[in-house]
């Protein structure tokens, strides 16, 4: 049953939601028909989520880029807000593709903000300068398909 569209967050309360919370959840496939869930530090631009990451994840979106990406914020049910989106992932192989990719710089600015230090007590934001490195360190953009989002804050009692 489809989420009813008065409980759906405005394009407005999901950016403010995608630029302020910390983690999401990636859902990858493989290897076989196994799904692999992690929680990852993220950015937002352009309708897009972009994320650094290595290993298992990198190897799994290079076979099948079909992906789903999960935020959500609160822990009680009355509380509850979220975005559910369902794409495609792209794995940026080289420094040239990050460079080419939009919103990838704007990203860099944000998510040094966002996460300045990895506790976010850097006074000073900083440009996240990672880039692609050995076999498996990538940056990878999320292009959604298809958003559910709710705000249970928006049910009547």
């Amino acid at each position: 049953m489809p989420i009813p569209k008065e409980l759906s967050l405005t394009p407005e309360e999901l950016d403010e939601m995608m630029l302020s919370s910390w983690n999401m959840r990636v859902a990858s496939i493989g290897p076989g028909t196994r799904i692999n869930l992690t929680p990852l530090w993220f950015g937002w631009a352009q309708g897009k989520v972009f994320f650094y990451c290595r290993g298992q994840k990198v190897v799994n979106l290079r076979r099948n880029p079909t992906t789903t990406i999960l935020v959500d914020r609160n822990e009680r049910f009355p509380e509850l807000q979220g975005a559910m989106f369902q794409g495609t992932a792209k794995v940026l192989e080289d420094p040239e593709a990050e460079a080419a990719e939009p919103g990838m710089e704007e990203v860099r600015w944000q998510m040094g903000k966002k996460y300045a230090g990895g506790h976010g007590e850097s006074a000073e934001p900083r440009k996240n300068e990672s880039t692609a490195r050995g076999r498996h360190w990538r940056w990878v953009v999320f292009t959604p398909k298809n958003t559910v989002t709710w705000d249970n804050k928006k049910i009547r009692r």
